[in-house]
């Protein structure tokens, strides 16, 4: 039996070797996702443009491109009509989520700097403001995005991957099979890496509540 505390698993080192064992993430998935990197590739502009066109088509998506994107020196959109799939800041976005992928299918997931980054694609989701790459703090506008649609995104990415590998002509079934169990774990993975960052244990809710004057004669929410 593998041992690992509630407390222990807010170390990121400990929370990805948990994570790890727990869906059975291990060498043979990261080599899959490597394997993938030439079939992946050319189907990058395929996937961006879908997943793009899909989050442009929900107002509440849209909203949060409006914004100026760190590093974006170019004309914003001035409403949510204007920011089409062709636009600069979207072809921005389009460039970070492209690293992202290529990131995917060329890490060493023996490197813990590669979850390090990863942490860092959920946690600047949530308007702090750091660098993805480096961690640094960074000036510029909040980015926030609430959690319901990264974790939906994240599902809409997976089933993306899935139907283009199982569609390619040149891939074996063994091979097909795989690459999908290694990028569904992985996404999985992510998505916890985006929930650390917005969900609170019930305990820590507590904890919070007993800190706060006007709360203290009240029990905790685990009692009630």
């Amino acid at each position: 039996m593998e041992h690992f505390t509630p407390a222990s698993l807010n170390s990121l080192p400990e929370r990805i070797e948990y994570l790890k064992h727990f869906i059975g993430f291990g060498p043979d998935d990261a080599a899959a996702l490597h394997a993938a990197k030439p079939v992946v590739a050319p189907l990058l502009p395929t996937i961006l443009d879908a997943v793009y066109s899909k989050l442009l088509s929900f107002d509440v998506t849209r909203a949060a491109f409006l914004p100026r994107n760190t590093g974006y020196t170019g004309q914003v959109a001035n409403s949510l009509e204007e920011l089409t799939l062709d636009h600069p800041q979207i072809a921005m976005r389009k460039d970070f989520l492209k690293g992202y992928f290529v990131k995917v299918v060329s890490a060493d997931y023996d490197d813990i700097k590669t979850w390090e980054y990863l942490d860092r694609v959920g946690l600047v989701h949530t308007g702090v403001q750091q660098s993805i790459a480096t961690g640094r703090a960074v000036k510029k506008s909040p980015l926030r995005v609430e959690y319901i649609h990264n974790a939906i995104l994240l599902g809409y990415v997976d089933d993306l991957v899935i139907n283009a590998v199982f569609e390619h002509p040149d891939i074996d079934s063994g091979t097909k099979l795989a690459v999908t169990r290694a990028f569904n774990k992985i996404l999985w993975i992510q998505n916890d890496l985006f929930a650390r960052h917005y969900v609170k244990d019930l305990s820590q809710i507590d904890e919070e509540r007993l800190q706060t004057p006007e709360s203290a004669s009240s029990k905790p929410l685990s009692e009630k």
